[in-house]
């Protein structure tokens, strides 16, 4: 069960659903403290823009009836009474001398008064001043000669808020309840909305699932958002290059299979000719023993070549890079080879443009470049020519291996270093070779971070281009 709730916590759908929930409630609340923030201001603002304008009347009549001299007349002072009773307040009348001539509780009569309030308001300004913690809002009118603008005194007026208050805390109530209503509806349809957004992903997850049990004939595809569609599109690719090297191990094992099964079976053919008859000639049991050599030579090969495939499918880590010079190199490739090109009077040509020095491995670039060689010879024409040639810039070394011998199809140039590949099938035993040569090659080019390309035509030769760093890449 805690794994479940763990899965929940960190899957898509809880995280859509958090944002939803953030989009839904957090401006909810921001609006709810805005409105009652508003509310509270406005009804602060009208509550004192009234008491000011019945402040400024009552102080009008004090002026009229000289009250701040004779503080005993009934009308005035019921006013103040009533006044004070209808907003919960205290009302202090302070003379020119900050004293209290008049105080609605009776508290603070005779007493003198100085703040900075009254001392502004005897200077004719008026202030007022909304104190939220204790609910109360404090202001002061400066009693004052409207033809003269003499100022006589200065009224001060303490009126309680605890109506607004209450209003706000009403307003809260209510507010806090909508917002209830909201967060519930909020987590139920983002849920539920949440679900329909994942399940395009569900559906791309099901249909991976049910790879486990072997490919698919088909492809998935879930084109519901674009996401779903580069995902399983991706995917698509990926399948597509597992299916191709899976039929390529098959096919490669096959290959294996075939090539190491044809010198074993010649083998026993022949074995079994001089094991089946008696008094075997000297000359046909040795004709014999010579072909059994040479099919043990030529498994050999096979195997020694599939050795050196598997050391190159390794990483870059077994490379053993030192500085070389590549024009001595290929100088010393081309004069082992020569022996096997006279026999059919093939010339090797090599052309140095530059002298080069580089960082490569020497046993992988002369099995590279050897390779390229010796199937410029065996593919060649008697009397031929295989021209070897050199060049760099700052950057790259460059090798061209270029043949005239009898080309490559157009139909075989894709599949010439796929392993076990012979462009001419029905040849392939007269020429000799295990058909890992150029996959040996490229391996080993591409172990130097290099390149390589042919352009053949059926007939007019071969050129292979290698591309290689000068400097080894790490």
């Amino acid at each position: 069960m805690k794994g479940k709730n763990y899965k929940f916590f960190k899957s898509l759908r809880f995280r859509i659903l958090i944002i939803l929930v953030i989009i839904g409630i957090v401006p909810s609340v921001i609006i709810e403290k805005g409105i009652l923030d508003s509310y509270e201001d406005r009804a602060v603002s009208l509550r004192s823009s009234t008491v000011k304008t019945q402040c400024d009347i009552l102080c009008n009549q004090l002026v009229r009836q000289n009250y701040l001299e004779d503080t005993s007349s009934e009308v005035i002072n019921g006013e103040f009474a009533l006044l004070s009773n209808v907003y919960s307040g205290r009302i202090l009348i302070i003379n020119k001398d900050y004293e209290i001539i008049k105080d609605t509780y009776d508290l603070e009569k005779g007493k003198t008064i100085i703040s900075q309030e009254v001392i502004q308001c005897f200077k004719g300004e008026s202030t007022s001043q909304y104190d939220r913690r204790n609910n109360y809002i404090e202001m002061t009118v400066p009693i004052q000669d409207t033809e003269t603008r003499d100022i006589y005194g200065v009224m001060l007026i303490s009126i309680s808020t605890n109506e607004i208050v209450a209003s706000l805390d009403i307003l809260e109530q209510k507010g806090f309840r909508l917002l209830t209503v909201i967060i519930v509806l909020v987590l139920i349809f983002g849920y539920i909305l949440a679900g329909i957004l994942v399940k395009p992903f569900a559906r791309v997850t099901k249909s991976i699932e049910d790879l486990t049990d072997g490919y698919l004939d088909e492809n998935i595809s879930v084109r519901d958002y674009t996401e779903t569609e580069l995902i399983t599109d991706a995917f698509n690719k990926m399948l597509t290059r597992v299916k191709s090297l899976d039929d390529s191990r098959q096919e490669f094992v096959s290959n294996v299979s075939h090539e190491l099964k044809t010198p074993l079976t010649s083998m026993k053919v022949l074995a079994d000719s001089l094991v089946g008859q008696d008094n075997v000639p000297i000359e046909l049991y040795q004709e014999f023993m010579q072909d059994i050599t040479d099919e043990i030579d030529r498994e050999n090969k096979i195997i020694t070549d599939l050795l050196a495939l598997v050391k190159l499918d390794k990483k870059a880590s077994d490379m053993h890079i030192e500085k070389m010079n590549i024009n001595d190199l290929l100088e010393l490739i081309l004069k082992r080879l020569r022996p096997i090109a006279a026999k059919r009077n093939i010339e090797l040509i090599l052309e140095s443009f530059r002298p080069v020095n580089a960082q490569v491995d020497e046993v992988k670039l002369t099995l590279a470049i050897s390779n390229l060689v010796e199937n410029g010879i065996k593919y060649n024409k008697d009397n031929g020519w295989v021209r070897v040639s050199l060049n760099a810039d700052h950057k790259y070394f460059y090798v061209t291996v270029a043949d005239s011998g009898m080309g490559i199809p157009k139909e075989s140039i894709d599949h010439i270093f796929e392993r076990f590949y012979r462009v001419d099938k029905s040849h392939s035993t007269e020429i000799g070779g295990s058909g890992l040569g150029l996959s040996i090659t490229r391996n080993a080019i591409v172990m130097h971070h290099g390149a390589i390309k042919v352009y053949s035509e059926e007939g007019e030769g071969t050129t292979f281009s290698v591309r290689i760093p000068i400097n080894h890449i790490v």
